[in-house]
């Protein structure tokens, strides 16, 4: 019985994929607290993943095949600037990832809500959450 795919592989494959664009900042998992002293740049990508699962690839139960939903949230001081993010994020994951000893789908676009203003952030700021599903099998 071979092992079940790992998680990690995978988002670090997406963290490449996005960090490739040289104009794009990337945070994992939030973006760093304003109490830090922290200064937001003007616009930003935060990417939220999730555990995935992994899934049988026959009857015969062989759980090979790997799926996950993830988040990247796209922020910028206006409209505009987040829509650039969003734009450079599904530049970025437009090709097949590549993760080693796996085959991969490309990226697929699960969309996201209306671009939303954020208040709560001095300056406001504007945010739109995207959704991406990606899935391997073994090699």
């Amino acid at each position: 019985m071979s092992a079940p795919p790992e998680v990690l592989p995978h988002i670090d494959a997406v963290q490449a994929a996005l960090a490739a664009d040289p104009q794009l900042v990337v945070y994992l998992g939030g973006a760093p607290p304003a109490a830090s002293g922290w200064t937001p740049p003007t616009q930003y990508a935060v990417l939220y993943p999730e555990p995935g699962q992994s899934m049988s690839e026959s009857l015969a139960d062989e759980r090979t095949d790997f799926e996950a939903v993830f988040q990247v949230t796209c922020v910028g001081a206006s409209v505009e600037r987040c829509l650039w993010v969003a734009d450079r994020v599904r530049k970025a994951l437009n090709p097949p990832l590549v993760v080693a000893g796996r085959s991969m789908w490309r990226a697929k676009d699960e969309g996201g809500p209306p671009v939303q203003r954020d208040d709560d952030t001095n300056p406001a700021s504007w945010f739109v959450p995207v959704q991406y599903r990606i899935k391997s099998t073994s090699a």
